[in-house]
């Protein structure tokens, strides 16, 4: 979970100048050297470029800011060292690309400084990472300016007719940008997966004439947890379904799966799953000093329980749907406290379409007849859904 997991940013230094080009610049590659008193990060690059490095704590990351810019790097190829223990990339919001590492303990941004070609290579942005103890790290994080805003421009929803009487969907492509989620024994990328599925969905959603639809997500940037929800909100939604692809240990494992929002998770999995998912902020390198106080804080009111109830009601159709097309697990309907779900007055499911993790299923949700198929079963179910309610409501 989000909660206990606050943050503090401090930007260290920003420095270089940008050559005009016609295409934007590449990052050809990333390599790590430890030395006795330090380590050397160092991103190989097509031309000089702008950026600011700053740290995080609770866990400890370093993260460059970069322009939009072509990655050119293996994201499942990643070199390791004493003090990186890895790295990830990626879009983090329109006009800036993130890197985060990972190290194993609080460090100090000894040096950033951007080289020349020479001697055969190209640019490179040079970084030295120097261990120091918590106490020195604290302290210059507290004199540290905070990190600028990270909240991403507001996705643009049309205006409905006023004699416009179909639904809206919002459809969430889990994860995206520098966040890629799970990584597929062959290399398949959970965001990738996630966005093929949910424009499929909203493809057969409108097809329908029923439906109007609004994606969290239509490429592969990074957003908030917390946006997600606003942006549904802001809609007007009337469902919102968050679209992943899990990875696990064991590798056996495969099939499909809903998750709702509940008070307490139905088991230990449906927990550790939740409170992975809720870690992609922090992933992405977000500061989480005021958020993760403020999602953790969401209270489960009167209105909420009557959104659970609803969401459980087209969690159990979906399930039905998608058993006639997917393998799906035995334990199908799950319940943890993803705070995605956590809009107060949308019915909201999370689907796990099934395990990166298993060879099988990774071959399956690569191929876009799959991806048709679980759309069109998720599309069953939202007829199912709006059908009861109109039945309901009818005197």
């Amino acid at each position: 979970m989000l909660s206990g997991l606050g943050a503090l940013a401090a930007v260290l230094l920003a420095t270089a100048s940008v050559y005009p080009a016609d295409a934007a610049p590449a990052v050809t590659g990333a390599r790590i050297g430890d030395y006795p008193a330090k380590t050397r990060f160092v991103i190989d690059l097509d031309a000089p470029v702008d950026y600011t490095v700053f740290v995080l704590a609770d866990p400890y990351r370093v993260v460059i800011d970069l322009p939009e810019i072509d990655w050119r790097i293996d994201a499942g190829a990643q070199p390791s060292g004493k003090t990186i223990s890895g790295y990830r990339f990626g879009l983090f919001k329109p006009g800036n690309a993130r890197m985060v590492l990972d190290v194993t303990g609080p460090v100090a941004i000894a040096k950033s400084f951007l080289l020349p070609p020479t001697g055969g290579r190209g640019h490179r942005l040079v970084l030295d990472l120097k261990p120091v103890d918590r106490e020195t790290f604290m302290a210059a994080l507290r004199r540290a300016e905070p990190a600028p805003s990270s909240a991403p421009p507001p996705v643009a929803v049309p205006e409905p007719r006023d004699d416009d009487l179909r639904k809206l969907i919002a459809i969430d492509p889990g994860h995206g940008g520098v966040d890629p989620g799970a990584l597929g024994v062959s290399g398949a990328r959970e965001k990738e997966i996630t966005l093929a599925v949910a424009r499929e969905l909203a493809r057969q959603l409108q097809a329908t004439g029923r439906y109007r639809t609004v994606l969290t997500r239509n490429r592969d940037v990074f957003v908030q947890l917390r946006e997600r929800i606003n942006i549904a909100q802001r809609a007007g939604a009337q469902l919102f379904i968050s679209l992943h692809a899990d990875s696990i240990a064991n590798r056996r494992v495969r099939g499909g799966s809903v998750y709702t929002l509940s008070e307490r998770a139905s088991d230990k999995e449906a927990a550790a799953l939740a409170a992975k998912e809720n870690r992609a902020d922090l992933i992405a390198g977000i500061d989480l000093t005021d958020q993760s106080q403020t999602v953790a804080r969401i209270l489960i009111d009167l209105r909420q329980r009557l959104t659970m109830n609803e969401s459980a009601v087209f969690a159990k159709g979906l399930v039905g749907e998608m058993g006639k097309n997917v393998m799906m697990l035995r334990n199908t309907h799950r319940f943890a406290g993803f705070a995605v779900l956590k809009a107060p007055a949308i019915p909201s499911v999370l689907v796990e379409m099934g395990y990166l993790s298993n060879s099988s299923d990774e071959r399956l949700l690569r191929q876009p007849r799959h991806q048709t198929k679980i759309a069109g079963s998720v599309v069953q179910a939202v007829d199912r859904f709006f059908a009861r309610q109109q039945a309901f409501s009818q005197p």
